[in-house]
């Protein structure tokens, strides 16, 4: 009896021994797993940001060759495409690297639950798609952040050192997120607007400019002269070294545009980089000013014009419209036929009723 107890014993304890090998044995594999899938992720993720940096970093270093300069703020010297596909590039490279990150986290998460629970997935599948549907619908805004701010960037809408107008504010932008817009207004307000909320956007940053400015003369003063006076100092600003590359075309004059009492009052365009067109003001007014002087004229009023609504849209040409070619029309023959119906009496109409000169 002793003998079998004791054997007994001992297959006890070997069997004990044995399921607590096994345990630790599966949760051994689980660790390494786990450790495993955590490592992947890790080394995916610096991979893909290896990649993601060195592409964004070789477009913007084969922009900077283009534009031959070695500094990202010297390319504002430059045309301005160069300086909007490196932030335009920069700014899709942060966005990529999020995105990224954010899969591999979401996957590494799967593939550990499947690996230490693999029943838990199928038995919350419905619980899953609740919670899903919940989260979308709470987060849609979130979402349509997003979806917003990736099309922005990726269309070239806007971009850092732009001066925008995007309803909500407007400013200069300091930093384009895929949710959130930094715009800095004139008064050092920084205004923080989400992408989704943006529905217009206008961008005074990109191609070209105009400086607009009305002069007021006296009422009896000769149009034709003071218009040439004033022409000839906005030419002379447009040839000098210093405005040269910030003016595109020959400055214009649009005539008189209105009369106000004893004003009359004359407009003078010049087209400028979109960069310029403060610099190119200030100075074409100063410039006007001394023209008007010189012919023993005085200044009562000189401002600067923001056209807007129905007057930017019918001047955006300016005083030189596009010509088109006439629409031909048909001349009518030197000798018209008419054709001319002659009235015939009906049958069984009694003579009575004719015309007795015929």
């Amino acid at each position: 009896m002793y003998t079998e107890a004791l054997e007994t014993a001992e297959n006890g304890s070997a069997s004990w021994w044995g399921d607590v090998l096994g345990v630790l044995t599966e949760v051994g594999w689980n660790v390494a797993v786990v450790a495993g899938i955590v490592v992947g992720g890790i080394l995916l993720s610096w991979v893909l940001r290896i990649i993601i940096h060195r592409v964004v970093n070789r477009i913007v270093n084969r922009t900077k060759n283009k534009a031959n300069v070695e500094d990202t703020q010297a390319l504002d010297r430059s045309p301005l495409a160069a300086v909007r596909v490196v932030q335009r590039t920069r700014t899709l490279g942060s966005i990529l690297q999020n995105i990224a990150n954010v899969t591999i986290v979401v996957i590494a998460l799967l593939l550990m639950v499947q690996r230490l629970a693999p029943d838990t997935l199928g038995s919350l599948t419905l619980l899953t798609a609740a919670v899903g549907a919940g989260l979308g619908f709470g987060a849609q805004n979130i979402v349509k952040d997003v979806l917003n701010g990736i099309f922005i960037v990726a269309e070239d809408q806007i971009g850092i050192g732009d001066i925008v107008d995007v309803g909500l504010a407007t400013g200069i932008v300091e930093f384009v997120s895929v949710r959130v817009t930094h715009v800095r207004d004139a008064n050092g307000t920084l205004w923080y607007v989400r992408n989704g909320e943006i529905t217009r956007i206008g961008n005074m940053s990109q191609g070209w400019s105009r400086a607009i400015v009305d002069v007021g003369v006296p009422a009896g003063s000769d149009i034709a002269t003071v218009e040439a006076a004033m022409l000839d100092a906005a030419n002379e600003l447009a040839k000098e070294s210093k405005w040269h590359s910030r003016i595109l075309e020959h400055p214009e004059t649009w005539g008189l545009e209105t009369i106000s009492g004893d004003l009359l009052v004359i407009r003078v365009v010049m087209k400028t980089r979109a960069t310029a067109k403060d610099d190119v003001t200030s100075e074409l007014k100063l410039r006007l000013k001394r023209a008007v002087e010189t012919l023993g004229l005085t200044v009562p009023s000189l401002n600067s014009v923001t056209l807007t609504g129905n007057d930017a849209a019918q001047r955006v040409r300016g005083a030189n419209p596009p010509r088109t070619r006439p629409t031909p029309i048909t001349a009518p023959p030197d000798h018209p036929l008419w054709r001319t119906t002659v009235s015939r009496p009906e049958p069984g109409i009694s003579d009575e009723l004719k015309d007795p000169h015929e």
